[in-house]
């Protein structure tokens, strides 16, 4: 499944003050009770993420290396994992399913610019990123914006997914291709 993200995918960004004083906010937060909380202490987290407007489940594990760049913009099923180090960059909608990882050092970027505008600075584009239920984005993975992580699906280390997985596949590569299929486990 191909994700030919276009012009019409893409919605232009309008970060406003009131958005910017409450990522400052966020960072204040996060540098002070979410990064040094113990790993053990995910409700914590999830405490601290659902405060910001963040909707995640109780069983969720964010890791207290992950960076959130607007928890407002997360939503995070029950035992979906963001794991250590995991860049969550989160300017639009980033939905992780249940049973869902996201592995150490992978970039969900969910913003890009429209470079092919003449004019500085390049206009902020976003789309949303939705990882499946059952998938596993392994380490230093790059999801782009507006990309679906199909149910099940499996992206191999230091891959850079830039098209939409179909479900139960495993992907890997720059850009990412499919491999195979996994066997489905429904």
């Amino acid at each position: 499944m191909k994700n030919e993200l276009n012009k019409a995918q893409l919605n232009i960004a309008n970060i406003t003050a009131a958005n910017k004083a409450k990522r400052l906010l966020w960072k204040i937060v996060w540098l002070l009770f979410f990064r040094p909380s113990p790993v053990f202490l995910h409700q914590w987290r999830c405490l601290l993420l659902r405060l910001f407007g963040a909707n995640v489940d109780s069983k969720a594990l964010p890791y207290p290396s992950a960076k959130i760049w607007a928890p407002w913009n997360l939503t995070m099923d029950e035992y979906s994992c963001l794991s250590h180090n995991v860049d969550c960059y989160c300017v639009d909608k980033i939905k992780i399913g249940k049973h869902a990882t996201v592995s150490q050092r992978s970039f969900l970027c969910s913003a890009t610019h429209d470079y092919s505008k003449k004019i500085t600075p390049l206009p902020l584009m976003t789309a949303p990123i939705n990882i499946e239920s059952y998938s596993w984005v392994t380490s230093d993975v790059f999801i782009g914006p507006g990309v679906t992580i199909g149910k099940g699906s499996v992206v191999g280390v230091k891959s850079v997914v830039i098209n939409s997985t179909l479900p139960w596949s495993v992907v890997a590569g720059n850009p990412a291709k499919h491999i195979k299929y996994r066997d489905i486990l429904d």
